[in-house]
């Protein structure tokens, strides 16, 4: 009896060794990059990871996240490219920790990243916000990992008029909005909406709905830090330190970041040029698709 009992446990014990073995040859269908990423002790970023090639590193919005670039992954992963989408802390899927939200905090939170990715001679884009952190970036590290920077309908180099500079809000109308982000976000988010691309019904209400929920994905506290960053910087010393090549891509009907904006830029920053978006306001990623990614995939083929 005890024979029988040590040859079953033999032959159980043999297809339990072959059924792992079998599960340990298995080649591995994913890359093995990580979707999330600790920049310090309990504060991970999401990061989207995407494609092969030379990498274009792309920071979204206020109060949006990495998700709002889906379409220009899907394009220029298919071109050949590696993509990379990082969500700023307190935003989309990105831990929301309590603390400092500044240009600071979110350029070495990038730094960081494109560190531990090894990333070597990116394109780095940022939109609206994300223009101004992306800006920050590249003159605080010297553009450390980055050979070209692009700029989609960016809140810099001031958001907010300053004595020697009359482009962009008031002191009133900057510190309506971080009063409303406190006692009313979804008010905010509404004023937003309507005024994102260059007309009211300028973008289908399925890609508004879309673009909603990835708002609301923010952590509130974080929003509101962010505006006072926003409203509290003043980028202009910093764009004489930036010499990588500049593309600035800007809605001639933006009305969230007027178009002097982009003239500004152009003029603090040596080796830039606009590309104009004739038919979009502030949402020129979706309003003119096509435009935006052919100009984009042009400009890292340069």
């Amino acid at each position: 009896m005890k024979t029988i009992y040590l040859v079953v446990s033999l032959l159980i014990g043999s297809v339990l060794n072959n059924s792992l073995s079998a599960q340990n040859l298995r080649e591995p269908a994913s890359a093995g990059r990580e979707e999330y990423i600790e920049v310090e002790k309990n504060v991970r970023l999401h990061v989207t990871d995407l494609g092969e090639g030379q990498p274009i590193v792309l920071i979204h919005g206020w109060p949006l996240s990495d998700a709002m670039y889906e379409y220009q992954y899907q394009y220029l992963v298919q071109k050949g490219f590696r993509v990379i989408g990082i969500t700023l802390r307190g935003f989309g899927k990105s831990d929301k920790p309590y603390g400092k939200y500044n240009y600071d905090v979110f350029a070495d939170d990038i730094k960081f990243v494109l560190n531990k990715l090894k990333i070597k001679n990116a394109v780095l884009g940022g939109f609206s916000m994300g223009g101004a952190v992306v800006i920050h970036y590249v003159a605080k590290y010297n553009s450390a990992h980055v050979s070209k920077l692009a700029l989609f309908g960016a809140a810099a180099p001031s958001w907010k008029k300053q004595p020697d500079y009359l482009y962009g809000a008031s002191d009133e109308d900057a510190a309506a909005l971080i009063n409303l982000s406190r006692t009313n976000r979804p008010q905010v988010l509404e004023n937003f909406g309507k005024g994102f691309a260059a007309t009211e019904n300028g973008i289908s209400a399925g890609l508004a709905n879309w673009l909603e929920t990835i708002n609301l994905e923010a952590s509130p506290y974080a929003a509101t830090q962010s505006l006072l960053a926003l409203r509290d910087t003043d980028l202009r010393p910093e764009l004489s330190k930036i010499t990588i090549p500049v593309a600035i891509f800007h809605g001639v009907k933006d009305k969230l970041c007027d178009f002097s904006f982009a003239e500004q830029l152009h003029k603090g920053l040596k080796n830039s040029f606009i590309v104009r978006f004739e038919n979009s306001g502030h949402a020129l990623f979706i309003e003119e698709l096509e435009k935006f990614n052919t100009e984009l995939e042009k400009f890292a083929r340069q």
